[in-house]
C-alpha cells in the first residue's frame, strides 16, 4: 500500500471538497512529507489519477490567477470513501506495512468509531505476536544473535522490532480504550492538524 493514497483520500475527506494546494498544504503541516512519499508532485499526481480512477470527483472551479489552468478541486466519491476507509482499516491491522503507511493511519483513526479502532490495532497485535512466534521458531533470543554468526543479527533485529512495535501497539490501545481522542460519533473532531 502507498500511504499516498491514503493521505490524500483523509485530506479531501476532511475538507469535504478541496484543491490540490489545500491537500497539500495540509500534508505539509502534518509534516507527512518528513516521513511519507507525499511531495507536492505525489500529491497532485495522485489527486489526477484517483480522479481518473472514480474515487475522486474533480470539479474546475475557478480560473487560475497566475494565467495557467484552470484551478481544480476534489471531493471523494462513494467508491473514494469506500477505498479510504478499506486503505485505513487495512493499514491499521496490518503489522507488515511501511512506517509511513502505518503514521497515516494513525493519523486518520479518529474516523472510524472508537471501537472498531481498538479492534484493528488488536488484530495488529496478534499478527505481530504471531510474527514474532514464527521467527523465533528458528531463534531463541534468550541465546543471543551470536548463536547463528552474524545472521543472527537479523533475527534479533526482527525480535526487538516486533517487541517494541507490540508495545507500542498496546499502549495505543490502552489509551484509546482510556477515552483518549475524539472518534467518530462522539462529537467534534480534532481540528488542530488543519492549519
Amino acid at each position: 500500500m502507498s500511504a499516498i493514497r491514503l493521505l490524500v483520500l483523509g485530506a479531501v475527506r476532511q475538507h469535504g471538497r478541496a484543491h490540490g494546494y489545500q491537500v497539500r498544504n495540509d500534508l505539509e503541516y502534518w509534516g507527512a512529507h518528513e516521513w511519507s512519499n507525499a511531495k507536492p508532485g505525489s500529491i497532485y499526481h495522485a489527486l489526477k489519477q484517483m480522479a481518473k480512477q472514480g474515487v475522486l470527483l474533480a470539479h474546475e472551479v475557478a480560473p487560475s490567477t497566475a494565467g495557467g489552468p484552470p484551478r481544480t478541486e476534489y471531493e471523494l466519491t462513494e467508491a473514494g470513501r469506500a477505498e479510504y476507509v478499506r486503505l485505513l482499516r487495512e493499514a491499521l491491522a496490518s503489522y507488515d506495512q511501511k512506517l509511513d503507511v502505518l503514521s497515516a493511519a494513525i493519523g486518520f483513526m479518529v474516523d472510524l468509531p472508537r471501537a472498531e479502532a481498538v479492534a484493528l490495532l488488536r488484530d495488529r497485535l496478534g499478527k505481530l505476536e504471531a510474527w514474532r512466534g514464527s521467527v523465533t521458531e528458528h531463534y531463541v533470543p534468550e541465546g543471543g544473535p551470536g548463536q547463528l554468526g552474524h545472521i543472527g543479527e537479523i533475527m534479533n533485529m526482527w525480535v526487538h522490532s516486533a517487541d517494541a512495535e507490540a508495545g507500542w501497539t498496546r499502549g495505543l490501545i490502552a489509551r484509546i480504550e482510556g477515552g483518549a481522542y475524539v472518534f467518530a460519533g462522539e462529537g467534534e473532531p480534532f481540528v488542530g492538524v488543519l492549519p
